[in-house]
């Protein structure tokens, strides 16, 4: 039902219910008042694959749709733009049958308002930006922690229903436009209590305290011993391979006693794991291999003659990554005095930097999929939740799929990178707005007690439009 408050309209599409009045936007630029109607101001968005590109996208009503018959195969109808039922007291705004490979399927879309949902955060870096649970902020709000240092990579856990909604008005503000931002590929940057500040952008390289981070390492020094070993049997006495992590030797490491390599008597300040592998040499930091260190002959300690240590003994010391490296040779005294790399050598080191891969930064968003959003789609909300953990129907988010987490409810990850641009909104309760998509057959969507009524075909929402406006694209004009 229509609420007028003199010449404004109450949007009823989310918690706010903004009076709009005509010619504005409610506050989340989403929802405008046209002649007195409330309308979506951005296209929905449906994926045409019949073009030679392959995958691209035509706005709603905004391109000349070819004459003949659709088929599932042709044309996706996505959340995107579709707007919302919310609290879903009624059918989802688009409930599409298409026919794939000769069978009846149902997608149902909307823009779900996401109280309960997130970003996790993979930041390629062998540099230390900060302790596990230490706080992520943006603007200096908390939004987040970090989380497990992985394999080349830092982890960080951003947005969550106590940062949208448990702290004050300006941390759930700040949370909410972050995710927005990040979830549609935007740049941001982060600090971290008593660690770096991070430049972030999904598919683009972190920049960490203003430096561009180029290289994701090719393993632990350990690892890298392994890898390569084989490239420098010969060619020099000593490698070690500097790493915050685990650091290795090649003399005393396993890779080493198989090519018989002989002992140079090195001795590595820090704790010995197995042989040739070693933990905290140095503190975790911003220089070789992820450590406090620019001269990596501070974690060597004296060398022992009884082991092999010997005057004109060479060393190749380089990082996980190859962009540091030195070659060393003892002096009478067994102090190692730098040289410069001899040109047999320079093809191992460049071998590593070819076996990096590009550092860039990953964005998941992750959401639970519950509350009212899924009578939208069933009268018999579990029914619908039991068959996602069944994968008797498939979750997309803005098209892109989708990976459920087991257990209970309806969690889902996605990778933004495979959603289009501006895929995701807001509301100022504050929430995230996603684009959600419950694909099933037809059949499995009458069992779940789906909205048969409300089902419509691709070629006619591709006429009539729905609830919110059939013609409008953006308008022109409008303030909020």
């Amino acid at each position: 039902m229509t609420v007028k408050k003199g010449d404004k309209v109450r949007c009823d599409a989310c918690p706010v219910m903004c009076f709009v009045a005509e010619g504005r936007a409610g506050a989340c630029d989403r929802y405008a008042n046209v002649d007195g109607k409330i309308v979506r101001t951005d296209p929905l968005t449906v994926f045409d694959k019949r073009l030679e590109t392959g995958g691209e996208i035509k706005p709603f009503l905004q391109a000349d749709w070819e004459a003949k018959p659709f088929s599932g195969d042709d044309v996706f109808v996505s959340a995107i733009g579709a707007g919302t039922t919310y609290p879903d007291y009624k059918p989802a705004p688009f409930i599409v049958s298409r026919k794939i490979d000769g069978v009846d399927f149902v997608t149902v879309v909307s823009e779900a308002i996401f109280s309960y949902c997130g970003a996790k955060v993979k930041i390629d870096t062998d540099r230390h930006i900060g302790d596990e649970a230490a706080t992520v902020r943006a603007n200096g709000e908390a939004i987040g922690h970090v989380m497990t240092g992985e394999y080349g990579s830092q982890m960080l856990s951003l947005g969550g229903v106590d940062h949208l909604t448990g702290g004050g008005k300006a941390e759930g503000r700040v949370t909410c436009d972050a995710l927005m931002r990040l979830c549609n590929k935007e740049a941001i940057e982060l600090s971290i209590d008593n660690g770096s500040t991070v430049l972030v952008q999904a598919g683009q390289a972190p920049v960490v305290d203003g430096y561009s981070e180029a290289r994701m390492r090719v393993g632990c020094g350990s690892a890298t011993i392994g890898m390569f070993a084989s490239q420098w049997s010969g060619l020099v006495d000593e490698v070690v391979v500097v790493d915050d992590h685990i650091t290795g030797v090649v003399s005393e490491h396993q890779a080493g006693k198989v090519l018989n390599w002989p002992d140079t008597g090195i001795r590595i300040e820090g704790r010995r794991s197995t042989p040739g592998r070693y933990f905290d040499v140095a503190e975790p930091g911003l220089g070789w291999g992820g450590a406090d260190i620019d001269d990596p002959l501070t974690i060597l300690g004296p060398w022992n003659t009884k082991k092999g240590a010997k005057p004109g003994l060479t060393m190749l010391m380089v990082s996980t990554t190859g962009e540091q490296y030195g070659y060393y040779i003892l002096d009478e005294d067994l102090q190692p005095r730098p040289h410069d790399l001899p040109a047999a050598l320079r093809p191992s080191v460049d071998l590593i930097g070819e076996n990096c891969e590009a550092a860039l930064c990953t964005v998941l968003f992750m959401g639970g999929a519950g509350g009212s959003l899924r009578s939208g789609v069933t009268r018999n909300p579990v029914r619908l939740t039991r068959s996602v953990q069944a994968k008797q129907t498939t979750v997309t988010i803005g098209g892109a799929s989708a990976y459920v987490w087991p257990g209970g409810g309806i969690t889902v990850m996605a990778d933004v990178m495979d959603t289009p641009d501006a895929a995701f909104g807001y509301v100022p309760t504050p929430a995230i707005v996603a684009p959600l998509e419950f694909t099933t057959t037809l059949e499995e969507y009458r069992r779940l007690g789906g909205h048969d009524d409300a089902v419509r075909t691709v070629e006619d929402i591709l006429a009539h439009g729905g609830e919110y406006g059939a013609d409008v694209r953006a308008i022109g004009g409008i303030a909020r």
